[in-house]
C-alpha cells in the first residue's frame, strides 16, 4: 500500500473535517467484505462513500492522502451479516488522515 521508501505523517481527524475531505471528492478503496462497518459509518456519521464490487489493490504515492475509521469494540460478525445497536453503542470509532511523502 505504502511505497516502500516513504514518510507517513498520521492526523487525527473529527467526523466533521473526515466529512470534509470525502465531501470534496474520494477514491474508495473500501473493502465490500467489512459492509457491516460501512454500514456504520453511514448510518452513524452520514459519511458516504461507494462500496466498490471487490477489494481494490493500493499502491499509494507521493502526495497521496489516505481516510481511515478505526474501529474498537466490535465483534467479528460470524453466521450474520450486521451488528446490533447496542454493539454498535458500546464501539469507539475515530478517524485519521494518513499524508504520504517522498523520504
Amino acid at each position: 500500500m505504502f511505497p516502500s521508501d516513504c514518510n507517513i505523517r498520521k492526523q487525527a481527524l473529527t467526523v466533521e473535517q473526515a466529512k470534509e475531505i470525502i465531501g470534496d471528492g474520494v477514491v474508495s478503496c473500501l473493502n465490500p467484505s467489512h459492509k457491516a462497518s460501512i454500514d456504520v459509518m453511514q448510518s452513524r456519521y452520514g459519511l458516504s462513500v461507494e462500496i466498490p464490487p471487490k477489494a481494490p489493490s493500493v499502491a499509494l504515492q507521493d502526495g497521496d492522502r489516505l481516510v481511515v475509521m478505526g474501529v474498537a469494540g466490535l465483534p467479528r460478525l460470524e453466521n450474520r451479516h450486521e451488528y446490533t445497536s447496542e454493539e454498535v453503542a458500546g464501539a469507539k470509532f475515530s478517524f485519521a488522515l494518513f499524508t504520504v511523502s517522498a523520504a
